[in-house]
Order: structure tokens, then sequence, then C-alpha cells
């Protein structure tokens, strides 16, 4: 897997820390937009759709340090928005590298050569790219030509200047497993220690709903992906028990508290892209959000939900529940066949592996 173990580690002995203290709510990863604004117009994205006096907005550094220190999470992850486009970007990550938080910073890649040189090398501080497939989807899903060769130059960029990076990836309607599965060879071979992999989610605001799949759909899309993946031995940056889940062979309820999302309105309820309304605080989102209204089976806008800011860390806690099983899945990848797991049903309270 694309994890390093120090990371692993820091989450495993996190989790454990909020089980001995009897909470059974809280966050691994926080999720931070700092600002909405962006350079692209995806299709599948819909943070630019907000008024100009909310694009406008940035969170400070000190209200990014205020975030962090509150939630606690040992892992952030900056998204946007473009997140480069933020004047105080790199001020923003260096503390938190400072803090020894590990840190995903999400770009498309357009501005990283002219602001790679504010960044250090951290073992705590990874890139994360956004490409959605080869030059042709990419640069469509983006809504402009040269997007996918600018990721690419930035990747090379970010290989010669000693920085970590994953990819993060996300599939859409009319992609075809063998597609994906020469992407995966492709980004992999220019260094990413992982992928990050999510299927496509439909919520208010993307410009273009119809390129979302249905749950059926990525289920059987993911299984027929990690059917070619035999023996090539791809890296994800998830569990494996997410990437089983993706494939269908698991039930798991979403856990959208273990990646509570902040961002220039507040503190998101409930989840990273279902907005309905926001918290002051993270512990107003964690107490006064009725979480039981939430999650495939509860909330119509849930429905096809299966994404890993909801799901991974379902997925990491059963992980830690049940480790040979996870290893299993580990060593012999998620499961191709058989039927799929049932869907949860709405009165369910917890989440099952």
């Amino acid at each position: 897997m694309g994890v390093p173990f120090v990371q692993k580690y820091r989450i495993a002995r996190h989790i454990f820390s909020q089980k001995f203290q009897g909470r059974t709510r809280y966050p691994l990863v926080l999720m931070m937009e700092p600002l909405f604004r962006c350079n692209l117009a995806c299709a599948g994205c819909g943070k630019i759709a907000y008024p100009e006096e909310i694009l406008d907005r940035r969170l400070s550094v000190e209200e990014c340090m205020g975030a962090v220190e509150e939630c606690g999470a040992p892992v952030v992850s900056i998204a946007g928005g473009e997140p480069l486009i933020h004047p105080d970007m790199a001020h923003i990550v260096a503390g938190l590298v400072e803090r020894k938080k590990f840190v995903y910073l999400c770009t498309n890649g357009l501005l990283l050569e002219t602001r790679i040189q504010d960044y250090l090398p951290s073992p705590y501080l990874s890139f994360s790219i956004h490409l959605d497939g080869r030059r042709e989807r990419h640069d469509a899903l983006a809504g402009r030509p040269g997007v996918f060769d600018s990721a690419v130059k930035a990747i090379g960029l970010l290989r010669t200047h000693g920085f970590r990076f994953i990819i993060n990836c996300t599939l859409y309607e009319g992609v075809a497993a063998k597609e994906v599965a020469e992407f995966f060879d492709f980004v992999l071979s220019l260094g990413a220690e992982g992928i990050t992999l999510s299927p496509g989610y439909s919520y208010a605001g993307a410009s273009q709903t119809e390129l979302f799949l249905k749950r059926t759909q990525s289920k059987q899309l993911f299984r027929e992906v990690f059917k070619l993946g035999g023996g090539r031995k791809w890296k994800f940056n998830q569990s494996s028990l997410f990437l089983d889940f993706l494939a269908g062979n698991r039930c798991y309820r979403c856990t959208p508290w273990g990646n509570p999302t902040r961002n220039v309105l507040g503190w998101q309820r409930p989840c990273y892209l279902l907005a309905e309304g926001y918290a002051p605080s993270l512990q107003a989102l964690m107490e006064e959000t009725d979480w039981g209204r939430y999650g495939p089976g509860r909330h119509p806008q849930c429905t096809q939900c299966m994404l890993h800011s909801g799901f991974e860390a379902t997925a990491v806690n059963d992980t830690l529940a049940h480790p040979l099983k996870a290893f299993s899945v580990f060593l012999r990848g998620p499961g191709t066949k058989g039927p799929f797991a049932p869907d949860p049903a709405g009165n369910h309270t917890e989440a099952t592996g």
C-alpha cells in the first residue's frame, strides 16, 4: 500500500487513544478548504458555483492552525478550490509540518512551476495531484486542453525536487476498466507513492451530473479494474478494506465525522460534499448534527455515494478491529466474484464489515 508505515502507526495510535477515552465519534482526517476559488471549472466539481463574495474569502493562517488544533486528527487534506492560489498556503503547510501533521496538499498542478520554491520536502508533506484519467479524458473533465500535460510536468518537478506525491483519481460514467488500468500503470510509472481512488459523487452545484456513477455501476467497474490489477503491483493510498468496499464486498455505514470539513463558511454539516448548514466549532458539529439522518438508506442524496471521505474512516476502524481480515484482503486483493454485499438498510446504527 502507498501509506507510509509511520503514518499508519500514528493513525492507529490516535484511534486507540480516542477509544481509550470512550469516544465513539472522532476525526481521523481533517478536510480543510481554505478557499473555494479555482483556476479550472471541472465538470464534477461545484465549489466554484458559490457567489463571488464567497469565492473571494480565505481562511487565514491562524484560522487554519486553530482548526487543526481543534480537530486533533493526525492527517490534514488541504483541498479547495485550488489551494496554491491562496497567498499564505506555504505558511499554512509549514505550520502543519511543524506540528508533525501528515499533510496532503491537493492541486491540479497548473501553478506548481511558479510555487514549488515556496515549499520544502518533508516526510510529512505529500502533494496530491488531481488526475482523472489520460490526456483526452482528463482535459475534457477539466474543461481545458493542456491540463493533463501541465500536471505531468508538475509531477516531474516534484520528483526533481525530492517531494512526495500521490495521484488523486475520481472515476466517472463512461470510463472502461482497461482504460483505468492503463492509467494506473502510467501514473505509478511516474513515481507516485500511491493512488487515492473514488467514484464521482453527484452533489448540488456540480455542472454535469450525468457523469456520475450509480452505486451498482461503481461496484462493477471497480471489480473489473481490480481483476485487471492482478500481478501489476498497484499501490493505493487507502486501506485494503476500503478498496474491498468499493468492489462491493463489504456493507459499511458512512462515518462522515471521521473526515470533518472546515472551510470558509465554518464546519460543514454533515460532510465534505453534502452541505446542510455549518457549525461554529468542531464540538458543535459533533454534538449537534443528527448523524442518524445521513448515509445510504437514510438520506436521498446519499443513496449513490461511496466516497472515501465518508467510508474510509469506517474501513480503517474495521481494519483495526479485524486485522487478520484486512491482511487477507491486502494479500489477495479486493474480491472480484460473487454477489455484492447488500447496501445498508435505513434503520441500521453500526457499520459492519
